[in-house]
């Protein structure tokens, strides 16, 4: 290849003044590598789980790392090579594009047996490496651009950062068009057109024939090797919701749509028994349960998420036996909010309890459009044209935040929830729905006496998810109603299956209570808190010890094997009602009065994971949580806008523990693989900022004085900026409501403005050493204070129509994102000037290193410490950088003569 760069003769022999078709070329094929970036991401989604593509960022950072290190090795190589090196890093990124993603489908891995299969860690192993591929001769081409062109850097960087930015929104509504096993097209066509511009910008018409053919024949090789070849498009983990539907020896897809918010399929199959948290009884108490009740809602592979079909008047009796029918045992008639439409089960249930108005509130409108279509409606009876139904096109959280309307039911029933009924649970999403400040919303839109019912999956044992549910639950009911908090709860679960928390704005009646201890009693269900539940904690120091001694004992001090004592068990489920007039099924009454005398026997004994519930539900209430909160061998801590997760249940303190023991922790493998992550980022960062040393240790350390500013300041740039990119991916879904959408118009916005900033910092070049420290000092102010407020911005911009948000939050990012386009562009064109060429290429290498820590380190600071901490870490980053950038701007030992001139 590099043969084709010289017969060709390009006619520039440098890059020192670039032309308008280069700087374009440079955008096309920097934005081919982030399109790429997305793309990646897509297939880790639709592949295994989303947080596995996040680290698709690393790669590429590690790539521009790797790339830095082989060109400071061989400067005075590349600075007379550079020409056919360009060529060659240019012409491999679409084949090894291409051929990565295509040998990474058949060595699939399943983080589920990292331990038992150490093959598994191979596997994985492989696909960083082979995803890596691309990005390296991505960053080889950049690498060499940047190096040929010194003294025009703050453009060229513009070029790389705007390109890159636009090249994201590209990327965006690319993806209601190109579906998830297809996506990397729109990156090749980048990165071909780029390729095609860079060629003819040299007059090197034999490359730009060259360049097409390989375009050409990467872009079909993509499109028809696998079906040639019998590899699968995107190799689905076995363990993915979507595997089993597929599986099924009748199933069949009866849907499907893609967008930004996600690969969306529905399948249909008569072994789909979805039924959250039906009760046992309901095989006994129902003349027959009816058949094929569900189809299954999958996105990006994760569900399923129930839709049911439109039963029959003699089945509708099926909904009673549901959790989310709970809140109608008291409710009749009511005024009913669905805060997530999710499969529709909710509205369902809602309708069918005799609700007058039913709101529904759907965040995705690829759902909403799925409704319409209809294949849908012959399933639900097309639930949506219901006159007493009324949709609200967005996240019903923020919707409830803003109405002055009032209910008298507001239902969350496992809608958002899905992925922690997952094989491993694996997934670690934001949560918003069911953060503390949205409990106060919902609490605030109940009118009086309504009430609000939460259903969750309850699948782990020892409890780790539906403790931090109750946390927050218990805890925003405190604060809601300082003083009537213990009377407004009504608590209970099924084991392994759903747990159920109602809140009734006002306190629930004597009255209330027996009807739904009747009610749920008649279900077979487990009661963990009614107002005034006699409690007895003499067993509590137990059952907290034992917990511990089940996942970090030797195995032979833990009892809890049997039941555990102080409560009262349900009844048997086979046996007759206690009370003869006590019949669930029963079509008439809602509040099922004829229950009202209906008793059962009395037992001492119950599962020690209702124990505990009884006794965190106790403890939350009248006193003590925090006694055991530190005593439980996992972190309970509660749900907020700030730590929005169902994860990192692993308390700190005890990571080291794990280690022997890796195999108790499968459902919260997401988090300790991040540690690991961070781990290996760190010292792959300090091995590829020691290399250097090694291999060019005179020139370091005889040529250039500080040496170790530089390091630093180029460091706190890769930190910091990577900590906010990331970070505020996390924090935009809040308006946004997609992880998908928020990641293409973060990562846009910050690098089009920061790549204006790069180009306005030219203005500030000669007057660096007193205005930079300004702009750093701001950006470090401006980070502290969108840590602290927002938030609740972002809760305001959630309220407005979806075109409305998505310009706010690209408005939003703009001031800090411009300031940080500067530092970098303002340094490395002081060691062009100040002839520091090998710390100019290092400098490079470093910044693209600690970004690789920084992206690893955030959702482990976001998970332990919050969203808000990430900012902050991101602000004290740039702080620090302030002294080191006056390192940069120290003379090498022998000063060029025309800068002394000067």
């Amino acid at each position: 290849m590099a043969a084709v760069a010289s017969n060709s003769r390009i006619s520039i022999p440098s890059l020192e003044t670039p032309r308008l078709a280069h700087f374009l070329a440079i955008g096309l094929i920097a934005g081919a590598i982030i399109a790429l970036q997305i793309a990646v991401m897509r297939v880790f989604a639709v592949g295994s789980w989303s947080h596995f593509g996040s680290l698709v960022v690393s790669l590429a950072m590690l790539g521009f790392s790797l790339s830095s290190v082989v060109i400071f090795a061989g400067k005075d190589w590349f600075d007379r090579h550079w020409q056919g090196a360009a060529t060659s890093a240019l012409l491999l990124i679409g084949p090894l594009a291409v051929g990565s993603n295509l040998v990474a489908q058949t060595v699939p891995f399943n983080a589920i047996f990292l331990v038992s299969d150490p093959a598994q860690k191979w596997r994985l192993l492989a696909n960083f490496l082979l995803y890596l591929l691309p990005f390296l001769a991505g960053a080889f081409f950049l690498g060499i651009v940047f190096l040929k062109s010194r003294t025009a850097f703050g453009r060229v960087y513009f070029a790389d950062l705007t390109g890159s930015g636009l090249a994201g929104l590209v990327v965006l509504v690319s993806m209601y068009v190109f579906a998830p096993e297809t996506i990397i097209v729109v990156p090749l066509l980048l990165w071909a057109i780029g390729s095609i511009l860079w060629f003819t910008a040299f007059g090197a018409w034999r490359s730009v024939v060259a360049g097409a053919v390989v375009a050409a024949l990467s872009i079909a090789g993509y499109l028809a090797l696998p079906g040639l070849l019998g590899i699968p498009d995107i190799a689905v983990s076995q363990y993915k919701g979507v595997a089993y539907a597929r599986n099924f020896p009748d199933g069949k897809r009866i849907y499907r749509s893609i967008s930004p918010f996600g690969d969306l399929q529905v399948y249909a199959s008569s072994y789909m028994h979805f039924a959250p948290g039906l009760s046992d009884n309901a095989a006994f108490g129902m003349p027959e349960v009816p058949a094929n009740t569900y189809v299954g809602m999958y996105r990006d592979g994760d569900g399923p998420e129930g839709i049911m079909r439109n039963l029959a008047a003699a089945e509708q009796v099926y909904f009673r036996y549901l959790p989310m029918h709970y809140p109608y045992v008291i409710k009749s008639n009511s005024k009913t909010f669905v805060v997530q439409f999710g499969g529709g089960i909710s509205t369902q249930t809602a309708l069918n309890a005799g609700s007058t108005s039913v709101t529904v509130a759907e965040s995705n409108p690829m759902v909403l459009k799925a409704f319409h279509d209809t294949a849908l409606k012959d399933v639900t009876g097309d639930i949506l044209a219901d006159p007493r139904v009324k949709v609200i096109d967005y996240d019903g959280r923020l919707f409830l935040a803003n109405t002055a309307e009032r209910y008298d039911v507001v239902d969350l029933s496992l809608a958002d929830s899905v992925g922690l009924s997952n094989p491993g649970g694996f997934a670690i999403s934001e949560k918003y729905a069911y953060t503390h400040e949205a409990m106060l919303s919902y609490f605030r839109a109940l009118a009086d006496g309504g009430v609000l019912s939460v259903t969750l999956w309850n699948k782990e044992e020892p409890p780790k998810s539906v403790l931090k549910l109750y946390t927050t639950i218990a805890q925003a009911a405190k604060a809601f109603d300082p003083a009537g908090a213990q009377n407004d709860i009504f608590a209970v679960s099924s084991y392994l299956s759903t747990t159920t928390v109602l809140f009734k704005r006002g306190g629930f009646s004597a009255d209330e209570i027996t009807r739904l201890r009747d009610y749920t009693r008649s279900m077979s269900w487990e009661e963990l808190y009614y107002p005034g539940m006699a409690f007895d904690g003499s067993k509590s120091r137990q059952l907290l010890d034992d917990y511990r001694a089940s996942i970090f004992g030797s195995g032979q001090d833990a009892t809890l094997s049997g039941p555990a004592a102080n409560a009262t068990a349900p009844a048997d489920p086979t046996g007759p009602p206690a009370n003869a007039d006590c019949d669930p099924t029963a079509p008439a009454d809602p509040t099922l009065d004829s229950c009202a005398n209906a008793t059962a026997a009395p037992a001492t004994d119950v599962l020690p994971a209702t124990a505990l519930a009884r006794l965190a539900w106790h403890s939350l209430l009248i006193g003590g949580w925090e006694k055991v909160a530190d005593d439980y061998v996992f972190d309970t801590r509660s749900l907020s806008n700030d730590q929005p997760y169902f994860a990192a249940y692993v308390k700190t303190a005890d990571l080291a523990k794990t280690l022997d023991r890796l195999d108790l922790f499968q459902d919260d493998w997401g988090y300790l693989l991040l540690w690991a992550t961070l781990g290996i980022a760190c010292i792959t960062a300090a091995s590829l900022v020691l290399l250097p040393m090694i291999f060019g240790w005179r020139i370091v350390f005889s040529r250039s004085r500080g040496k170790l500013g530089t390091i630093l300041y180029f460091a706190c740039l890769g930190v910091g900026y990577i900590m906010v990119e990331v970070g505020l991916i996390s924090r935009f879904t809040v308006a946004l409501a997609n992880p998908t959408v928020s990641a293409s118009v973060l990562i846009s916005s910050m690098l089009v403005f920061s790549g204006l900033g790069s180009l306005f910092a030219e203005r500030i070049f000669d007057r660096a050493n007193v205005l930079l420290p300004a702009v750093l000092a701001s950006i470090g102010v401006l980070l502290l204070v969108y840590g602290l407020y927002l938030s609740p911005v972002l809760d305001w911009i959630g309220s407005y129509p979806y075109s409305m948000r998505l310009l706010f939050c690209f408005l939003l990012v703009s001031p800090p994102a411009f300031l940080m386009g500067m530092p970098m562009a303002t340094a490395m064109t002081w060691l062009a000037r100040l002839e520091k060429e090998h710390l100019f290429v290092w400098a490079w290498g470093i910044n693209g290193c600690f970004s690789v820590i920084g992206s690893a380190a955030v959702p482990i600071v976001a998970t332990s410490f919050g969203l808000g901490a990430v900012l902050q870490w991101a602000a004290i980053a740039y702080v620090i950088a302030i002294p080191a950038f006056f390192a940069v701007l120290r003379p090498p030992k022998t000063q060029p003569a025309r800068l002394v001139a000067a």
